[in-house]
C-alpha cells in the first residue's frame, strides 16, 4: 500500500536555506524583509495577526495607484516619467526622498537613474555592485529591505558626495520584470521609522507596476537615442557627400581654365609658328596638377564620409601663414579671375593664425569664384586683410550689388539660394561656415562701403610673444598681376 505524502515541515524545522539564484528574482507580495539589520531590529513594525482589514487605506492607495498608472502611460519623454516616478512615490509613503536605480544591460551593477531629495547631479554617475549597500542587496535577494536608521546598519553603503547624513530610514524594494528584477527603487526618511507590512506592500505594490513600465520607457529612449545616433550619422554623410561634390567644382572649373589657356596658346603657336613660352606652359601645367592633386584629396573627403567622420574629420588647429595661403590661393586660381581686375590691398607681410590651412584655402577659393560668378563683365574683384581683435581677417567682394542684408545670415544655411545669386546648389557658403566654426574661426558678411556686401574670413592670430614689437597692423599681399 503507497504510503500517505507527509506534509512539508516547517520553516524552522528545515535544514539550511537553499542558496540565492545566480540572477535575482522578482518579489513577491507579502514577502518577508531581508532579516539581517541593525542589533534589535528589520526594519519592519510588528503588526497585530487579527488586526482588522483596513477598507479605507486600501480604498485611498487603490485611487492612487489608478492615478499613478495614468500618470506613468502620458508621460512624454524619459526624463518626464522618472520624475514623475519618484515625485509620486515620495507622497504616497509621507516620506522626504525616492531614489531609482536601474540594472545595467549586463548586469554588472546598478546605476542611478532618478533622485529628488539628493544632488540630481549625480544621476548616471552612481553606481551600486549586486549585494552593495541596501539598494544592491534589494537587487541580490529579490526582496525587500528595510533599515530604521542606516547610521548603524553595516549594510548600508554610504557614498560621498551623494548621500546625506539627515536621512536616517530606508526602504529598498525591487522593481521586477518578467523573470528578473530590471532595477530598485528607494524610499528614504528623516526620522528613525519602521516600515508597516502595508508600507512594504505598498511599495512592492508599486514596484510590480513600475517594472514593466519601466523597462519598455527604457527600451523607448535606447531606441530613440540609436535613432539619433544614426539619423546624425546619415545626416553627416549626406552633408559631407554634397559638400564635397560641390567642391569638385572649383578645381575642375581651374582644371578647365588651363586646358583652355594651353588650346590658345597652340593656335596661337600654328598661326606665327613661334612656340609659347616654356616657362609659362610650364606653371600652367604645375597649377594643373596641383588641382588634380586637389582633387585626389576630395576623392578621400568622400571615402571618410562613407565612414561617417563628417565634415569636419580630421580638421588641424596649427600655426599657417594666411598671408601666403592668400596669394598662393589667387595664384591657383588665376585663370578663372583672368577677366576681373583683382585689387589688393597692403604689401606683403607676415600674417601667423591658427586654423587648417587646406580648409582655410578652400573656403577662399570658393569665395572668389564667388565673387567671379556674380561680378559684372569686367567687374573687379577686391581682396584684403588686416590684423583685428585677435584675428588675422582676409575679405573679398566685387563690384556687384552684392546680398542684401536681410540675407546675410540666411546664405549660411544648406540649399538656400537668394534672388540676387539664384545659381549653385546652395552648399557652398553652409559648408564654408561649418569648416571655419571647425577650426575656431568664422565667416560672416558685412558691407563694403560701395552699397554691395562683402565676405570676411577669420582665424585667431598667432601674437608673436617675443617682445620685438611684432609687423605691422594691416597688409597682406605680394604685387602679383591679376595675371598669374
Amino acid at each position: 500500500m503507497k504510503e500517505p505524502a507527509r506534509p512539508p515541515a516547517p520553516a524552522s524545522a528545515r535544514s539550511s536555506p537553499a542558496p540565492a539564484p545566480a540572477r535575482p528574482s522578482p518579489p513577491a507580495r507579502r514577502q518577508a524583509l531581508d532579516p539581517e539589520g541593525p542589533p534589535g531590529s528589520t526594519g519592519l513594525s510588528g503588526a497585530k495577526v487579527d488586526a482588522p482589514f483596513d477598507a479605507e487605506r486600501k480604498l485611498r492607495e487603490l485611487e492612487f495607484l489608478h492615478e499613478f498608472a495614468k500618470l506613468l502611460t502620458t508621460a512624454r519623454n524619459w526624463d518626464e516619467l522618472m520624475r514623475t516616478i519618484v515625485d509620486r512615490t515620495t507622497t504616497a509613503l509621507d516620506v522626504e526622498v525616492c531614489s531609482v536605480y536601474l540594472m545595467e544591460r549586463d548586469e554588472s551593477c546598478l546605476r542611478l537613474a532618478a533622485t529628488n531629495g539628493l544632488d540630481r547631479d549625480q544621476i548616471g554617475r552612481v553606481t551600486l555592485g549586486l549585494g552593495e549597500g541596501l539598494t544592491g542587496r534589494a537587487a541580490l535577494l529579490g526582496r525587500p529591505v528595510a533599515s530604521p536608521d542606516v547610521r548603524v546598519d553595516p549594510r548600508f553603503k554610504w557614498v560621498p558626495g551623494f548621500d546625506q547624513s539627515q536621512f536616517v530610514s530606508m526602504l529598498s524594494v525591487p522593481l521586477p520584470w518578467n523573470d528578473t528584477v530590471i532595477g530598485v527603487i528607494n524610499v528614504q526618511a528623516t526620522e528613525t521609522r519602521l516600515f508597516s507590512p502595508e508600507e512594504v506592500e505598498f511599495l512592492v505594490t508599486i514596484g510590480a507596476l513600475l517594472g514593466g513600465i519601466v523597462e519598455k520607457g527604457r527600451l523607448q529612449a535606447e531606441a530613440e537615442e540609436q535613432l539619433q545616433t544614426l539619423t546624425a550619422l546619415d545626416g553627416a554623410r549626406a552633408e559631407l557627400l554634397a559638400v564635397v561634390t560641390h567642391e569638385l567644382r572649383t578645381p575642375l572649373a581651374v582644371v578647365r581654365a588651363y586646358l583652355d589657356l594651353l588650346a590658345d596658346a597652340a593656335d596661337d603657336a600654328a598661326g606665327s609658328g613661334a612656340g609659347p613660352d616654356p616657362k609659362l606652359v610650364g606653371e600652367w601645367r604645375s597649377q594643373a596638377i596641383g588641382q588634380v592633386t586637389r582633387l585626389d584629396r576630395l576623392v578621400d573627403s568622400i571615402l571618410a564620409s562613407v565612414r561617417g567622420e563628417g565634415l569636419a574629420a580630421g580638421l588641424a588647429r596649427v600655426p599657417f601663414d594666411v598671408a601666403r595661403a592668400v596669394n598662393d590661393t589667387i595664384g591657383e586660381m588665376a585663370p578663372l579671375l583672368r577677366e576681373h581686375p583683382l585689387r589688393r590691398t597692403g604689401t606683403w607681410e607676415e600674417l601667423v593664425g591658427v586654423g587648417d590651412e587646406g580648409r582655410f584655402r578652400q573656403v577662399l577659393e570658393h569665395l572668389l569664384e564667388n565673387e567671379v560668378k556674380y561680378s559684372p563683365e569686367g567687374g573687379s574683384v577686391s581682396v584684403g586683410a588686416s590684423r583685428t581683435d585677435g584675428e588675422v581677417q582676409i575679405y573679398v567682394t566685387d563690384d556687384g550689388p552684392g546680398i542684401p542684408e536681410a540675407e546675410w545670415e540666411s546664405v549660411f544655411d544648406a540649399y538656400v539660394r537668394t534672388a540676387t545669386r539664384p545659381r549653385g546648389s546652395g552648399i557652398g557658403l553652409y559648408a564654408a561656415r561649418r569648416l571655419m566654426n571647425a577650426m575656431g574661426g568664422r565667416v560672416w558678411l558685412e558691407s563694403n562701403g560701395y552699397g554691395g556686401s562683402r565676405f570676411l574670413v577669420a582665424v585667431p592670430e598667432m601674437r608673436d610673444t617675443s617682445g620685438d614689437g611684432g609687423g605691422p597692423e594691416a597688409g597682406v599681399m605680394s604685387e602679383v598681376g591679376s595675371d598669374g
